[in-house]
């Protein structure tokens, strides 16, 4: 699926997906290295006609681990350890494109938006094609883990049971209004 997609489908949690990737301007990325462990890197994000976009330097190990092994984890930046502000995370596959004018236009939006600009040609560009979206967020003071998944339409809570624990998740309603969580 497309990230216009789940604009359309879940607007809140695609809310708070551009907040959480796109407000810091950088992400960590997973891929699957050759010998098959994983390899995280930051990138700026960017979001373009209806799709979730990773640009990476031409040549750059990250990028030639995405052409061998498209899978791909795309996860906000945590700068607490409380854990309040939550963990967005996107999964799927990355899709290279190679279409000048697609990188074209891709290099005019991120010069406006983020004040430097790709060469067309001189740099792997990805659209993310989104298998799931999970936001995570806990509650320090009692251990609990609130959680959403698209598309699989789940919401749940597990209760901190102790300081590395936590029970069986238990059916939560509007995870995405962060004010009414503890």
């Amino acid at each position: 699926m497309r990230w216009e997609e789940l604009e359309s489908n879940q607007p809140r949690l695609a809310d708070l997906g551009r907040d959480r990737l796109l407000g810091p301007g950088v992400v960590l990325v997973g891929t699957v290295r050759r010998d098959g462990t994983p390899r995280i890197s930051p990138v700026e994000p960017w979001v373009m006609a209806g799709d979730l976009w990773l640009s990476m330097m031409w040549g750059s190990t990250k990028a030639k681990d995405l052409g061998r092994d498209p899978r791909v984890l795309v996860h906000s930046i945590i700068t607490g350890r409380d854990g309040s502000e939550g963990e967005f995370k996107v999964r799927g596959q990355a899709r290279g494109e190679d279409d000048e004018s697609v990188q074209r236009q891709y290099a005019e939006e991120v010069a406006a938006g983020l004040g430097w600009r790709p060469e067309p040609g001189k740099f792997h560009l990805f659209a993310v094609d989104i298998s799931d979206v999970t936001f995570v967020r806990y509650v320090e003071a009692t251990g609990d883990q609130f959680v959403t998944r698209w598309p699989a339409g789940r919401e749940f809570v597990r209760r901190g049971t102790g300081a590395t624990t936590v029970g069986e998740p238990e059916p939560y309603q509007d995870l995405l209004d962060l004010r009414s969580l503890p």
